[in-house]
């Protein structure tokens, strides 16, 4: 058990005791004391717990309150909002004040992944600081060392420089001709020359900043920074600092000052700006994914049991397949989301990577306008990979949007497999590459290349070149963690209005079967005799499923709670050949729980679990497999029939 430091701003005993049971049932062991007034709170703040979880609506006491209080006193505690009921605007409004997170108090399951996630976010948070104190400490340095060493021509890492303001001589340090890339032999600094290197957005600034030093006679040290552009090293950030020293009449004789080479600094900043921004994301995401995808699984199902009547026009039927094909698309950018914050679990299986393309033709066809020609050209043996089937159908569509939008006037896309075997010295040309036997996907245009200064941010989250509307710039930002995720990289070859082509390599396993990705069903798999218990706490979603379930030819009990399914079960528990509930379900009882329960009276039951996100499977001695025993919404109907009929005839538990 972990030992964890809890306070509770909780005004009733009865829920503070169910916090508590739910912590213990996490794996923590919590060292709790329990205030419901502002006193309290501010006198507990003293003691600086490891957590705080505040109830939202108190008598003489709220959760915003204390939020506010807890900002005000400087402490860095991560504060989880607990509420019966919690609307969007005021999640949204909680969320802003600083709240770490929120949940619903029937809805505990999620306490452990939220208190992970905010003890996580605590620790970077003081190592951000702690690493802002250790920066900021340095800037100190280098301030004083240039105001000691103004004229000096050796600064370790930093460049120096002089300009005679009498003569324009310029003086460069060593360090400056390594920052710039010039050979002191042969290259004369000059104003001019340095002007010459800053980048063209910034040169107005930096001559404006230098003009304004000669004017000021109050002998400032100046500060700026400024990229600058060399031919084999591309851009550079770097930061000037100079001061300029007058004559006794006041008149400018000399500048003296310091060049350092920031670039690396910037980028790591950026990395944990971006970092943070993720985790934001998929906070919000994780959040909302559940109830979203919900709402998705109901219009789904709704499509779906249109196409189960009869009746329909073949236009009819077209509008209903864009219905479905909406909703998929929606599901997907949720999904998105929840890659980047690692919300959705990683089930990888042995696929070949020409089967899976083969099975995804008709869907990229359809995304594909008529003026764009797809061409497979896939290896003549099996490509096998160890690869979630999720995540890589998200890869392929991906590069394949991407692609197409890079052909506005149409052209060629081809997808391409191989094996390939990287050597050392190859390797060693290659970004992230290693020596070894890989399954090699390219995707392949002919239509506009990207653009020198825009490829090396492709793969940033949310950058896009396209206008308000017709991207989120997640496409290629999945691809590249998805990937990292499967432990391979990617190479991207490109010229300007010739075309790209995206390289993506995969450890290849060394597998000869033919068969290894499943096909997908077409036909709806009818039911027989058997009876289903059915558990789903959106009493929408519950009536549609039931409706289908009886359209397959199954018998159905439907519950919205795990008590109402324990008193059905005790009537039918006979009758009851399956076991279909929501994996996150209110009034304290979720369906994994439900299912051991029943599965300890039969232990024959069969269980297959649904919810609308992955990552809720997460747990210790929770296996499951998606298409077995666990169904994501939002999910078409035929796909609901092929798992229940395989799970009826398969003869798994």
């Amino acid at each position: 058990m972990q030992a964890l430091q809890v306070l509770l701003v909780e005004d009733s005993p009865d829920d503070a005791e169910l916090l508590l049971r739910e912590l213990r049932h996490a794996g923590y062991e919590p060292r709790w004391t329990r205030v419901e007034t502002a006193a309290g709170f501010l006198a507990e703040l003293e003691k600086s717990p490891d957590i705080i979880l505040c109830d939202y609506a108190m008598p003489d006491f709220s959760g915003l309150r204390a939020m506010q209080l807890l900002r005000a006193s400087g402490r860095e505690i991560p504060l989880i909002l607990i509420s019966g009921t919690v609307g969007e605007d005021v999640a949204v409004e909680a969320m802003r004040q600083g709240v770490t997170d929120y949940l619903l108090k029937d809805r505990l399951v999620r306490l452990r992944p939220a208190i992970e996630r905010a003890l996580k976010e605590k620790k970077m948070r003081a190592d951000q600081i702690q690493a802002e104190r250790t920066l900021h400490h340095k800037e100190q340095e280098q301030r004083q060392l240039a105001e000691r060493l103004v004229q000096a021509q050796e600064a370790g890492k930093v460049g120096s420089w002089e300009t005679d303001l009498q003569t324009l001589q310029v003086v460069w340090s060593e360090q400056m001709h390594q920052i710039f890339e010039t050979d002191p032999a042969t290259f004369r600094p000059t104003h001019a020359a340095f002007l010459e290197r800053v980048h063209s957005e910034d040169r107005g600034m930096v001559s404006l900043a230098f003009d304004n030093s000669l004017r000021d006679e109050q002998r400032r040290l100046f500060a700026i920074e400024h990229q600058i552009c060399l031919p084999a090293a591309g851009n550079k950030i770097v930061e000037e600092r100079w001061q300029v020293f007058r004559d006794e009449r006041g008149q400018p004789v000399r500048a003296a000052g310091t060049c350092q080479d920031i670039t690396e600094r910037r980028k790591l900043e950026a990395q944990l700006r971006q970092a943070q921004k993720m985790e934001a994301v998929g906070l919000l995401a994780g959040g909302v994914a559940h109830d979203f995808n919900n709402i998705l699984a109901i219009i789904q199902m709704q499509a779906g049991m249109l196409k189960l009547g009869t009746g329909l026009s073949v236009g009819q039927v077209e509008l209903v397949n864009e219905i479905e094909n909406t909703t998929q698309r929606a599901a997907a950018l949720i999904r998105q989301l929840l890659l980047f914050s690692r919300r959705e679990i990683f089930q990888p299986q042995e696929l070949d990577l020409n089967v899976t393309i083969t099975q995804m033709v008709k869907l990229l066809q359809r995304i594909l306008r008529a003026d764009i020609r797809l061409e497979l050209k896939l290896a003549a043996a099996p490509v096998v990979i160890n690869a979630d089937a999720a995540m890589l159908d998200q890869v392929i569509m991906n590069l394949v949007i991407n692609a197409r939008d890079a052909l506005p006037q149409g052209g060629r896309l081809s997808i391409e497999t191989a094996v390939v075997e990287i050597d050392n010295f190859m390797a060693a040309q290659l970004p992230r590459a290693r020596a070894g036997r890989f399954a090699c996907l390219s995707v392949s245009d002919t239509g506009t290349g990207i653009a020198p200064e825009i490829l090396p941010r492709i793969f940033e989250p949310f950058f896009t070149t396209k206008d308000v509307g017709q991207g989120t710039g997640l496409g290629l930002a999945t691809v590249f963690g998805i990937v990292q995720q499967h432990q391979g990289w990617i190479n991207v070859s490109t010229e300007v209005g010739q075309g790209s082509t995206f390289r993506i390599y995969f450890p290849r396993q060394a597998k000869t079967a033919t068969e290894l990705n499943r096909p997908l069903a077409t036909e709806y798999a009818r039911g027989g005799r058997e009876t289903i218990l059915l558990v789903e706490d959106d009493k929408a979603l519950c009536q549609l499923l039931e409706l289908a379930f009886q359209q397959l030819g199954y018998n159905v009990f439907a519950a919205h709670s795990g008590a109402e399914a324990l008193a059905i079960w005790e009537q039918h528990r006979r009758e009851i050949d399956l076991l279909f509930t929501d994996l996150i379900m209110p009034s304290g009882m979720h369906g994994r729980e439900l299912a051991c329960q029943l599965q300890q009276f039969n232990a024959k039951l069969k269980v297959i679990y649904v919810s609308g996100s992955s990552a809720d499977i997460i747990g210790e001695n929770f296996h499951v497999q998606e298409g077995i025993d666990f169904i994501k919404k939002p999910f078409e109907i035929n796909r609901l029939a092929q798992i229940i009929r395989q799970r009826f005839d398969g003869g798994h538990s």
